[in-house]
């Protein structure tokens, strides 16, 4: 058996990446971006974009061969979280989407190798809610201009759970400046249209960009939580570098263009991780671009764990939700779980209140969530994430520390339901993983198009 990679599942999923077909961007190339025959914004040396080439990226195949790989890792694989990548998949032909999609739920419901494979989406769909492979979120990957309420709906007919919006900075002059092709108005906009309909908001945040500057970015950074139009649930910061075959490689070697240097990055993002509020989620921190394709820019993709230990010498803490994962809290000896209790967080945002909802311990280490929200004039609790972390575990399977399985998911929910009783709401929708409908339904809730519901008047019998 390969060697396992502990981080991989240790949030209690595991995912799995499918690349999409290269294709050119529909509003031409960004300055900063590749343009290098494969995916947009990647390059040929990539890990995923090689495994993807090699099988013709055929999502078929590679769900599968990412499968077997985590089985030779060691890695549970009943419950994947699927994240599609490789370029703004919305813009792709519609046909395609569908087929895209379709074939990933075959590859996942195709256990034994006797799987003939669904009629259509819908039949793969419901197929996935009992299979041995289940998917239990979906990520897609767009930019806010091309996610209005077509995309929308398709995303919600795919089973689409999260969505990660291209955002990289909130000024529309630098946007002009890098050839970005959309506006700041358009990220709020989009921002809102996901977040009503129940989806988790992931923003790429890119900054060193040209015309802006560390001043500029820090200050940036912090509109994305005091302006109400964004708050995202999750970030990904990779800071700009010079990469081989695209505009900015030409900029730079003209010298009207100099990336950050990995002392600047250090200070930014030390900066940026005491702002992120408890409610988001600092993704990732760097992007992997091979060496041979790295013009100019910090080498060090393991920057994150610089800043970590730089903030530990001086006294300063993250509050994001994955410096206070309890499966990261283990792996770094923590004692956790004394004292747990339900913590309760409102907010603002895009034209509606957010509760977010949370175990934590005596030290705020994060067990499981649940983010609610109600639309200004709805009568409905949307739940947009129900996650309860820590490593995952096969469900039956005995460890020592189980933190999944405990119960904290229903305990969430009910709470969620007497927030609906206490708001006089109509009914509680909550944005389903297709592998994830099985759960909800034992709770009371059903299938009503994309989403599980639940009318008050059945929450009113229950409570």
């Amino acid at each position: 058996m390969a060697s396992r990679k502990p981080n991989k599942t240790i949030s209690g999923v595991t995912p799995l990446a499918v690349v999409i077909e290269p294709r050119p961007c529909p509003h031409g190339t960004c300055v900063y971006c590749p343009t290098l025959g494969v995916p947009q914004s990647y390059t040929p040396e990539s890990p995923a974009i090689m495994r993807a080439k090699m099988l013709d990226y055929d999502p078929y195949k590679q769900v599968k061969a990412r499968l077997k790989a985590f089985h030779a890792m060691g890695h549970p694989t009943n419950k994947i979280e699927l994240i599609v990548m490789g370029g703004t998949f919305p813009a792709y032909p519609v046909k395609y989407q569908y087929r895209f999609i379709k074939r990933c739920y075959d590859a996942l419901n195709d256990d034994e190798g006797d799987y003939k494979g669904a009629k259509n989406l819908e039949e793969a769909k419901k197929i996935n809610e009992t299979a041995k492979h289940k998917c239990v979120a979906l990520c897609i990957e767009t930019r806010p201009d091309y996610c209005g309420p077509g995309e929308i709906e398709r995303m919600l007919e795919f089973g689409a759970t999260r969505c990660e919006l291209g955002v990289q900075v909130l000024d529309d002059a630098i946007y002009k400046k890098i050839k970005r092709g959309h506006t700041v108005k358009d990220v709020a906009e989009a921002t809102k249209r996901l977040k009503d309909a129940g989806f988790k908001v992931g923003y790429h945040l890119m900054p060193g960009l040209p015309g802006s500057n560390m001043k500029k970015d820090i200050s940036l950074f912090a509109r994305l939580f005091s302006d109400e139009r964004f708050k995202p649930d999750q970030i990904k910061i990779y800071p700009c570098q010079v990469i081989k075959g695209s505009e900015l490689e030409k900029i730079w070697k003209k010298g009207k263009y100099e990336p950050y240097t990995q002392e600047e990055l250090m200070e930014l993002l030390i900066v940026v991780k005491k702002k992120v509020p408890e409610y988001c989620r600092i993704m990732r921190v760097m992007r992997e671009i091979p060496p041979s394709y790295l013009v100019a820019g910090t080498h060090r993709i393991d920057l994150r764990n610089e800043v970590k230990k730089k903030m530990l010498e001086i006294g300063v803490k993250c509050n994001c939700i994955r410096c206070r994962e309890v499966g990261y809290a283990l792996r770094r000896g923590e004692k956790v779980g004394k004292n747990l209790k339900l913590k309760r967080l409102e907010y603002k945002a895009s034209g509606g209140k957010e509760i977010f909802l949370s175990f934590v311990d005596s030290n705020n280490i994060i067990f499981a969530l649940c983010r609610l929200r109600i639309t200004a004039g709805s009568k409905e609790l949307l739940i947009r994430e129900l996650h309860v972390y820590g490593p995952e575990v096969e469900i039956g399977e005995e460890e020592k520390l189980k933190v999944q399985h405990k119960g904290l998911g229903k305990e969430l929910m009910h709470e969620a339901e007497k927030i609906a009783r206490k708001n006089k709401l109509k009914s509680i929708k909550i944005i389903s993983g297709v592998g994830v409908r099985e759960y909800y339904k034992n709770l009371g809730y059903n299938l009503d198009k994309e989403y599980m519901v639940k009318q008050l008047e059945d929450i009113l019998q229950r409570v």
